[in-house]
């Protein structure tokens, strides 16, 4: 047997990780609870062209670029987090 390839240390900033996970995901299901509501309620307004595609296509490739976009986010701001709470001199191994 061996032990952990990497030293791990306390994560300080795993709260505010945490908060920042729940907040994009409430954003990214109101994003999508809404395409499930108009798909539902108006289909006509999803099946109405937009250029060469319809609503429902280019709402759906909108879905695709907000989930990347708040991936990016929450990278950066977790990284951010863990930089600026995290001690110089912490030698704490979990």
């Amino acid at each position: 047997m061996h032990g952990p390839s990497t030293d791990w240390k306390k994560d300080y900033s795993s709260p505010l990780k945490e908060l920042f996970g729940k907040w994009f995901f409430i954003l990214y299901s109101i994003v999508y609870a809404s395409f499930i509501i108009i798909s539902v309620v108006s289909p006509s307004l999803m099946a109405t062209d937009v250029g060469s595609i319809n609503v429902a296509i280019a709402y759906g490739f909108l879905l695709i670029i907000i989930a990347i976009v708040l991936a990016f986010a929450y990278n950066h701001f977790c990284t951010r987090a863990e930089e600026m709470m995290q001690p110089e001199d912490e030698e704490e191994v979990i």
